[in-house]
């Protein structure tokens, strides 16, 4: 009977749950971000930390939504736990600084006992970050509990046995390589979405109405074919907002879509497509053709890219359906687009989708 209702009603009811949960305003969401931007300017740390960065020394993983929860059918995080794990180990080895950039608990659909008690080894790999003062969390729209509950950093305290501060962003001052002034801007992302800013009904939504049918049918959502389409409308606005900055890139979560250099891999595809056609490099053409059409995506047309500039990126999410994970690496001069997932054996591999240096950048 399982079986029957998935295949009847996942498509139908994916499509209702993403209309009630996702509503981006563009004049909230640059009222939003530009309101945050100038907080944390102003050295507001309540809202979050301007730090200095040598982007030849300095290494930052980006992570975002992994919507830890109970181990149950509606817990999105359950495939990809052992990917999180091996590339938080990974990360600490390597030296890298730990962003984690929000909806890390799944906190509209699991009370916080629940969620500590399910997911205790994810949360003693991230000690390892704060003790040696590398870690930052910034909460989302689904642990919004962490800013708002009186009781935020006592539970925080239990979990990491030291207090840990909560940010709603943070802004790098990088030093690049050639000396050009660089800020990277980073916040979750679901400021001025008005399903997810705040609003009880989505919340109620989720933890009374979708999380049972989930748990109940198994659903996932977060299926790397819908991840890999054209940008949704609020990375559509957090694009248009960055793009009119000077000099900055903008780097969110909250979409579960990854994006680099301001295109999904889908978009980078047509656009990589187009140079190739525009240059007469026909075996090139052929084979970005054949990925497009293995992702079994159309666009109506091919769309055009021409005069974006590489503004924006988001991090995508830790709960895909198959396991995989995906985030954003600056480390040697250069951001990344990365991904791991499972290999030969189950055993966990890191891969670089999308990498720039960045210097190279396209910016205002």
């Amino acid at each position: 009977m399982r079986k029957f209702l998935q295949n009847l009603l996942t498509r139908p009811v994916v499509q209702f749950a993403n209309r009630v949960s996702s509503r981006p305003d563009k004049r909230r969401v640059d009222k939003a971000l530009s309101g945050l931007y100038e907080e944390i300017k102003s050295r507001n740390v309540k809202k979050g930390l301007l730090l200095p960065v040598d982007s030849q020394i300095d290494k930052f993983i980006i992570l975002s939504d992994q919507h830890k929860g109970a181990r149950d059918g509606a817990d999105v995080f359950a495939k990809a736990d052992k990917n999180y794990l091996a590339a938080l180990d990974y990360y600490n080895k390597e030296h890298f600084f730990y962003i984690n950039l929000g909806d890390s608990e799944e906190l509209w659909e699991n009370l916080f006992v629940t969620v500590k008690r399910h997911n205790k080894a994810t949360f003693e790999s991230e000690k390892k970050f704060i003790a040696r003062k590398s870690f930052i969390k910034i909460f989302g729209n689904h642990d919004l509990y962490w800013d708002n509950d009186p009781l935020a950093a006592v539970n925080l305290q239990s979990i990491y046995g030291q207090p840990v501060d909560i940010h709603e962003g943070v802004i790098l001052e990088v030093n690049t390589a050639n000396k050009k002034p660089l800020e990277i801007y980073m916040t979750h992302g679901h400021q001025g979405d008005l399903q997810s800013d705040g609003n009880w009904f989505s919340k109620w939504f989720v933890s009374d109405i979708w999380g049972p049918f989930q748990a109940y049918l198994r659903i996932n959502p977060n299926t790397p074919a819908n991840n890999d389409q054209l940008k949704t409308d609020h990375n559509r606005m957090m694009y248009e907002w960055s793009s009119k900055r000077k000099d900055t890139l903008l780097i969110t979560g909250h979409t579960h879509q990854p994006v680099f250099r301001s295109l999904t891999q889908l978009e980078l595809l047509y656009e990589g497509l187009r140079q190739a056609k525009a240059g007469n490099r026909n075996d090139e053409a052929a084979t970005i053709q054949n990925k497009i059409d293995k992702l079994h995506l159309k666009a109506s047309r091919p769309p055009d890219f021409k005069g974006y500039l590489d503004t924006y990126f988001n991090s995508g999410c830790c709960c895909f359906d198959d396991g995989d994970i995906t985030g954003i690496e600056i480390a040697e001069g250069c951001i990344r687009l990365i991904k791991w997932e499972y290999g030969k054996g189950k055993k966990s591999e890191r891969s670089v989708l999308e990498e720039s240096r960045l210097e190279d950048l396209k910016l205002k």
